[in-house]
């Protein structure tokens, strides 16, 4: 087998002609080892790619944020609580849900950290904990 080098530079940062091509010679015997194993990715990229994934643990917990926002009832809660800190009773009103229904979904992004509360007297007044979810809910909407 034959590589064309008519078209390359070969004095990329002090690689020769020479090392090059057993480079290129290099990469296809890892080829074929690669295709026998049924993988179309090398041994590098795959330490690499094993290296970036994150824990267990902090899986776990990303799929649990996503799953809190993955919720329709849940991002028009974040959506009002966007605009301005609010009770359960004036989400629930202004949003036309049940009470019990949002006070669920409250503590539930609450598990999060995604929003907590002021207590003022007998009322608890939701707001959003973190300004990070509201950009990647700008984000998402920009995807879409």
């Amino acid at each position: 087998m034959s590589f064309d080098y008519s078209n390359m530079d070969f004095v990329r940062g002090g690689i020769t002609e020479v090392e090059m091509a057993r480079t290129h010679l290099g990469k296809h015997k890892d080829e074929r080892n690669l295709i026998e194993q049924g993988l179309n990715v090398d041994k590098k990229t795959q330490e690499l790619i094993r290296e970036y994934i994150p824990a267990r643990a902090t899986l776990r917990s990303l799929a649990n944020f996503f799953d809190i926002l993955g919720d329709s009832t849940r991002i028009k809660i974040l959506s009002a609580l966007s605009i301005s800190p609010l009770c359960v009773g004036d989400i629930a009103a202004t949003l036309e849900l049940n009470q019990t229904t949002v006070s669920h979904q409250l503590k539930n992004m609450r598990d999060l950290n995604i929003v907590d509360f002021n207590r003022q007297g007998k009322v608890l007044v939701y707001f959003i904990k973190e300004n990070k979810v509201l950009d990647i809910l700008l984000k998402a909407v920009d995807v879409i």
